[in-house]
């Protein structure tokens, strides 16, 4: 069992930045990878990126690419989120995800954060 806990969740105004945490315990040494995710109201959970959990290799969402950056503390068993240049359309709730097995970082993921909500104001 892996349990995952956010924080950094709020709001700020477009053009801000915001930076969320996601501290992992549990059973973290067989964690493969670590992902970011995002559902706006009425939309459809969108991949925002993620982080391979022994290597630190990365990989963003078309729609966040150059603007968030995700990092990740080995001693904190804690992923990062950067998020800079906000705008409204970046408000969602946003949630971390453990994935336990090796393959695609987009889906399959095993373990679920609570979700923190991100609201950006134009």
């Amino acid at each position: 069992q892996v349990q995952l806990e956010e924080s950094g969740g709020g709001l700020v105004q477009a053009g801000g930045s915001l930076t969320l945490s996601c501290a992992a315990s549990g059973r973290t040494f067989s964690i493969d990878a670590m992902g970011w995710f995002r559902q706006a109201p009425g939309k459809e959970r969108e991949f925002v990126g993620a982080i391979a959990w022994k290597t630190d290799l990365t990989w963003y969402g078309d729609s966040v690419k150059g603007r968030f950056t995700i990092s990740r503390d080995s001693a904190k068993n804690t992923v990062y989120l950067q998020m800079h240049s906000l705008q409204p359309e970046d408000t969602a709730v946003y949630s971390c995800a453990a994935k336990m097995s090796v393959g695609t970082v987009l889906s399959q993921y095993d373990y679920w954060g609570q979700g923190t909500q991100v609201t950006v104001s134009s």
